[in-house]
């Protein structure tokens, strides 16, 4: 089976970060090392340039050797006696040297490294230790893969991100082709449809079985307002969402198992208007209606309670099912994500992209237990969204 171009890309893409970062370390390690034994004979320089000015004779030429302490300003180093007592220091901060403790931190961090030491005169047992630390260029050279490394997985990161958003708008872009190429090839049976109940109302076919057949062909046309809508910002109208669930309920109980109970409260409330999109809200508590069914195996009862707030309405869709874990709960809205035998699991993912990206709203499982039911609470602004 051909592997995708697009895991290809990701897969080069660490492949050659792996490289660069690979090979960045171990040519860095080799710069630290050679600077590192450098340094070291700068110091030791540094260190005989030191005791050849203090053993000098009055005649003797020091100007070199001076020449040498003051052209070292880049390695820090602290001078002790035999004992370890602290004599001197060289490129360290003299404002930090005031603090007390900061040279004998110092001190402690640079005896990590072998000293150099030098005698003074013929005298083995009067000496001066140099402890000495890194400059500033090799502590740069040490540390450079790690800032390599962060910007070359910023840098993937970024790439991915992007090859991601593209591999999404494909998607997108073909669903959305799909859904109207839906719509459209629904639109001719649901003519032909309409001419043949026609044709059935003059030949004295029983109304009420042709009234129930146009609830089905207005419901397929809604559906079919629903496909052709994706992939495009649909428009939001002030409607009575009272009505709205009021419909999609009386609707689902007709073809709901008859030991399923649905209730409507509205805590007294007659008529809300809010914006709507109403095919794809009518798409969203249709989703939770069925899927309220699907826990409750048969029977149950369905409870839709609507609650108003001073800038929202709350939905809530409460079933008396099976319930879900707390990690299934938190995996819903998942792509993908089912308990179902059948099914995508792409219903509750669109149905809270309908309501969080188009009308502004919020969709989240407000409470569920496990052989307790669950409730989905939909919250919507009572003004429409800039």
């Amino acid at each position: 089976m051909p592997i995708p171009l697009f895991a290809n890309w990701r897969t080069l893409l660490t492949i050659v970060a792996l490289v660069i970062v690979t090979g960045t370390i171990f040519y860095s390690r080799y710069l630290a090392n050679k600077i590192a034994a450098d340094e070291r004979q700068i110091v030791e320089a540094w260190a005989e340039a030191h005791r050849f000015i203090a053993e000098a004779d009055a005649d003797d030429n020091i100007a070199f050797a001076s020449v040498m302490i003051s052209s070292q300003q880049t390695i820090p180093v602290i001078e002790t006696n035999e004992r370890d007592s602290i004599t001197n220091f060289h490129n360290l901060d003299s404002a930090d040297a005031q603090e007390p403790g900061y040279l004998r931190k110092k001190l402690r961090e640079f005896a990590g490294r072998q000293p150099i030491v030098t005698y003074i005169g013929n005298d083995s047992t009067k000496f001066n230790k140099y402890y000495y630390g890194e400059s500033r260029l090799l502590y740069e050279v040490r540390y450079y893969p790690f800032v390599q490394l962060f910007i070359v997985a910023l840098f993937i990161l970024v790439t991915l991100n992007a090859l991601n958003a593209r591999h999404r708008a494909t998607q997108n872009q073909l669903w959305a082709g799909m859904a109207k190429e839906t719509a459209h090839q629904l639109g001719t049976p649901l003519t032909s449809l309409q001419g043949w109940m026609e044709m059935l109302r003059e030949t004295g076919t029983d109304a009420s079985m042709l009234n129930e057949m146009e609830r089905d062909v207005v419901r397929l046309k809604l559906v079919s307002d629903r496909f052709s809508k994706i992939g495009s910002t649909p428009h939001l109208e002030q409607r009575d969402l009272l009505e709205a669930l009021r419909q999609v309920m009386e609707y689902m109980r007709k073809r709901a198992p008859e030991k399923v109970r649905f209730l409507l409260e509205t805590g007294g409330l007659e008529r809300l208007v809010i914006p709507l999109s109403y095919p794809l809200f009518d798409w969203v508590i249709e989703n939770l209606l069925k899927n309220a069914l699907d826990a409750m195996e048969g029977k149950g009862e369905i409870l839709i309670r609507v609650l108003q707030h001073p800038s929202r309405v709350v939905v809530d869709v409460t079933d008396s099912g099976k319930g879900m874990t707390a990690l299934q709960a938190k995996r819903v809205f998942n792509p993908g994500f089912t308990t179902k035998k059948r099914g995508w699991g792409l219903g509750l993912t669109l149905s809270k992209r309908i309501i969080e990206e188009y009308h502004g709203g919020q969709l989240q499982v407000h409470r569920s237990e496990p052989g307790k039911g669950t409730t989905f609470r939909v919250s919507l602004p009572v003004e429409p969204t800039a």
